[in-house]
């Protein structure tokens, strides 16, 4: 199982909400993705029974693609979630549970984690607009796109000291046998 070396914050600091602007409630795609390196069309087809909030894991075996499959079969694969991601899926499960209750019948169980408001498959249009309120509610250009968490990811596992390969084991990727060499050309 893959583990992430997020660095968690100061506990002192709170709860999810001190998170700043990924403190919203539409955040938690972000904040899911930011410390777990999940792409975006594997959060739109995550569903609950695949997050276990008790073991701090979740099980990435599907992604929204043509082929419903997962980009890569590496990309199938099972992750310790940190601290602020377990807090911040339990407040948006609560929630979700609130939604359904009042959406009634309107609302189609799929068990998908990230839904719409009546339980369908969020569009990536849908996920692009809320992405981009978050980026203009930090004060960020709106021409960021919500595969730059992934990469803030992977940056910061990087700039951590975290080797390429595990890098590349929890985001889904095959690891490189030999580091590319610039030919001087």
């Amino acid at each position: 199982m893959g583990r992430s070396a997020f660095q968690e914050p100061d506990p002192g600091a709170g709860s999810v909400a001190a998170a700043g602007p990924l403190a919203a409630p539409a955040c938690t795609p972000s904040r899911l993705s930011v410390t777990t390196g999940l792409r975006t069309e594997e959060l739109r087809a995550l569903r609950w029974n695949e997050v276990d909030l008790d073991a701090d894991t979740v099980a990435v075996y599907r992604a929204v693609r043509a082929t419903a499959d997962t980009k890569t079969p590496k990309s199938r694969r099972v992750l310790s979630l940190p601290r602020l991601a377990v807090q911040a899926l339990r407040e948006h499960r609560d929630r979700q549970a609130e939604d359904r209750l009042l959406t009634g019948a309107l609302w189609q169980d799929r068990g998908l984690v990230f839904a719409s408001a009546v339980g369908t498959t969020l569009d990536h249009h849908d996920v692009l607009r809320e992405f981009r309120k978050i980026t203009q509610a930090a004060g960020l250009s709106t021409d960021w796109v919500p595969r730059e968490m992934r990469h803030t990811f992977v940056s910061l596992l990087s700039s951590n000291g975290t080797a390429l390969g595990d890098i590349a084991d929890l985001v889904g990727h095959r690891a490189r046998r030999r580091p590319r060499r610039s030919t001087g050309r």
